[in-house]
């Protein structure tokens, strides 16, 4: 992680003899950033919790792949449609207040969603958690980008990626050991106390923003900035990288990728899911790399170029030449996460393409885009397994063939290779702001 920017001493008082806060210690920094990475890593295993409780979701609900697929999605609907809010907000009011009521807000929402006994009730749930949560990446970035240096916003933003790949890795095998021990009503209970201890160490622990910064934020127009970026093609180029690099990561590992393994490989539950969060280990693994290498270069494209193409290449073997070997089968996952991990160089990308005043909005755009992907994706493949169900069943779950899922998971290689040519449409801004360069 890289030093905070170093701050001159700031008197207790102003000239008028009112108080104002001293500016935040390196240390307080350093937390104020663990602080928001946990917050986005709880993100993350509430949105890959159903991938591994699909049985019994389908049996509680008593639904079939299309209906789970929305259930799931509706924590993307939400998240993705606030994104450009969160980030309308976060620049005008900072990160503090917003990411521990935000916390709270979830905790209660993770409740709804563990009571529900209807699937309409459940759906209203995830959406809860998925508006509550979307808070979690943007604020984070806003604390980078208020106390550390800004040539280091590519690694910080990998950093946080890194962290929230942990998340999905919990939100894996060990999230469903304890969905066989506690029934997911009851790791739903969990995941809401920790949703309350994490409300009450934001608002007590995230440093408030200092008087220059809030006078920034007072005189931000956060329509003016909205209309000037999307008014920008590159920020939709950006966000259509983000789109496909991270259908994968959200279609397959989040939801799809477990029943594919325990149906068509005859993997375990629990082996299917670690076998699964391998897609996340290489993302939380590379995402800090990539974010580091492209500092270091001075260069965002030939980093997100490589990392699609990886990514497109590990994709079309997994589902064309599938490893007979679990181990490589493990191996494969991992390489599909690695290159979609090249996607974080993306929010540095969209920053300096745009009007720094205006920075949490371009990547609350951007966010809302990748976290789209899991919206549209997640119940497209659902729809695209039930047109080829054969009408197999298993404890009232349908299983669906190994053509049915190579059907569906064709969709992931097509977004996978519209990011790689968007990619070659995408300005260098050679890691420095260029959105005043003519």
């Amino acid at each position: 992680m890289s030093r905070p920017r170093e701050r001159a001493a700031l008197p207790a008082t102003n000239a008028d003899g009112l108080h104002r806060p001293a500016a935040p210690t390196r240390d307080r920094v350093l937390v104020a950033f663990g602080l928001g990475t946990l917050f986005f890593a709880y993100a993350f295993v509430q949105r890959v919790s159903p991938s591994v409780m699909t049985g019994e979701l389908m049996r509680d609900f008593a639904v079939g792949g299309a209906a789970l697929g929305s259930l799931s999605a509706f924590y993307f609907y939400a998240y993705a449609s606030i994104q450009l809010p969160v980030g309308m907000l976060t620049d005008r009011f900072g990160p503090r207040k917003l990411m521990s009521f935000a916390a709270a807000l979830c905790a209660l929402a993770t409740l709804v969603f563990a009571h529900s006994e209807t699937l309409l009730m459940a759906s209203l749930g995830r959406a809860l958690i998925g508006a509550t949560v979307a808070f979690a990446f943007v604020g984070t970035l806003a604390i980078a980008s208020y106390w550390f240096r800004p040539e280091r916003f590519a690694m910080l933003a990998g950093v946080l990626q890194s962290v929230g790949m942990c998340g999905a890795i919990f939100g894996q095998a060990p999230l469903r050991q304890l969905v066989e021990a506690l029934d997911w009503r009851g790791s739903m209970y969990l995941l809401a106390a920790a949703g309350v201890l994490l409300a009450l160490l934001l608002f007590y622990l995230v440093p408030m923003r200092s008087p220059a910064q809030r006078e920034v934020g007072a005189r931000t127009s956060a329509f003016a900035g909205l209309h000037a970026i999307a008014g920008n093609p590159q920020t939709w180029i950006c966000a259509l990288i983000g789109f496909g690099m991270a259908s994968s990561m959200l279609g397959f590992g989040g939801l799809w990728g477990v029943p594919w393994l325990q149906s068509v490989h005859g993997f375990t539950p629990t082996h299917a899911a670690a076998t699964t969060s391998m897609i996340f280990v290489g993302w939380a693994i590379f995402s800090p790399f990539m974010g580091w290498i492209s500092d270091r270069i001075g260069r965002r494209n030939p980093v997100l170029l490589a990392g699609a193409l990886v990514a497109l290449a590990a994709l079309a073997i997994l589902l064309n030449r599938p490893p007979s070997s679990p181990a490589a089968m493990m191996a494969l996952i991992f390489v599909l996460g690695a290159g979609g991990s090249a996607m974080t160089v993306c929010f540095g990308s969209v920053r300096e393409l745009n009007h720094p005043g205006y920075g949490s909005t371009a990547v609350g755009l951007m966010n809302m885009c990748v976290v789209g992907s899991g919206a549209v994706m997640q119940p497209l493949i659902g729809w695209l397994l039930d047109s080829k169900w054969d009408g197999a069943l298993l404890d009232g779950a349908r299983i669906y063939s190994a053509a049915a899922y190579d059907y569906a998971f064709h969709s992931l290689l097509i977004m996978l290779a519209l990011a790689l040519i968007a990619g070659f449409g995408l300005r260098e801004t050679r890691c420095r702001p260029v959105w005043l360069d003519s």
